[in-house]
C-alpha cells in the first residue's frame, strides 16, 4: 500500500492544474491557516464580524479559483495564503467601513510580527494601503511584510520563499517596518 501524498506532492499536483489536489491539501493544512487566522483576530474591536473559521474557508474559495499555482513547499503556500487572507481581511475590512459609513477603523492586533507602529494594533485599510505605497518603492520589502506578517513566516521561511539570504530579509523587514511605522503615525 503506497502512503499518501505530502504537501510537497501535493502542491505539484495542484501547480500541474490537478484541482483535486488542493481538496487533498486542505485536511494537511487547515488547522495551520486556522491557528493563523485566528492570530490575526484574536484581540479585535467589538465591531468585527469576520471568524477565523469564515476566514480560512473564504481563503480557501479564492485558492480554489486560483487558475496558475506556483506552490511547490509549505513556505510558498503559505505565502500564497498569506496573500489571499490578506485581500480578505482588507476587502472585509473596506465592506464593512462602507457599510457603516463611519470613522470607526478595522483594527488588526500586531501581536504575531515585530510592531511597525507604537500602537497595539493597526487600521488594516491604513496598513493595507501603506504597503501598496511601499510596493511601488520597494516591493521586496512589501513582500517581506506581507510573508512575515499575514503568513506567519520566519525569516527563513521569507528568505526560501523570495529566493534571496537570510541577511537580505533581515535588512528588509527592518527598512520596511521603519517605514510603516512612520507611514501609520501619519
Amino acid at each position: 500500500m503506497q502512503p499518501p501524498p505530502g504537501i510537497t506532492q501535493l502542491l505539484v499536483k495542484w501547480g500541474s492544474g490537478d484541482q483535486a489536489a488542493l481538496g487533498e491539501l486542505m485536511p494537511l493544512i487547515y488547522d495551520e491557516l486556522r491557528r493563523l487566522a485566528s492570530s490575526y483576530l484574536r484581540d479585535e474591536h467589538r465591531h468585527l464580524s469576520l471568524q477565523s473559521t469564515a476566514l480560512v474557508h473564504e481563503a480557501y474559495l479564492r485558492l480554489v479559483d486560483q487558475q496558475t499555482v506556483t506552490a511547490q513547499n509549505r513556505a510558498q503556500f503559505f505565502s500564497l495564503a498569506a496573500t489571499v487572507m490578506r485581500h480578505v481581511l482588507v476587502d472585509h475590512a473596506r465592506r464593512h467601513l462602507a457599510a457603516k459609513h463611519d470613522d470607526s477603523a478595522y483594527k488588526l492586533s500586531l501581536s504575531q510580527a515585530d510592531r511597525f507602529s507604537s500602537q497595539p494594533e493597526v487600521d488594516l485599510v491604513l496598513l493595507d494601503d501603506a504597503l501598496t505605497d511601499l510596493a511601488r518603492i520597494e516591493p521586496q520589502h512589501s513582500r517581506i511584510v506581507e510573508l512575515r506578517y499575514f503568513g506567519g513566516l520566519s525569516v527563513t521561511e521569507t528568505a526560501e520563499v523570495l529566493g534571496v539570504s537570510v541577511t537580505t530579509v533581515e535588512r528588509g523587514w527592518r527598512f520596511a517596518r521603519t517605514w510603516l511605522r512612520q507611514e501609520l503615525s501619519r
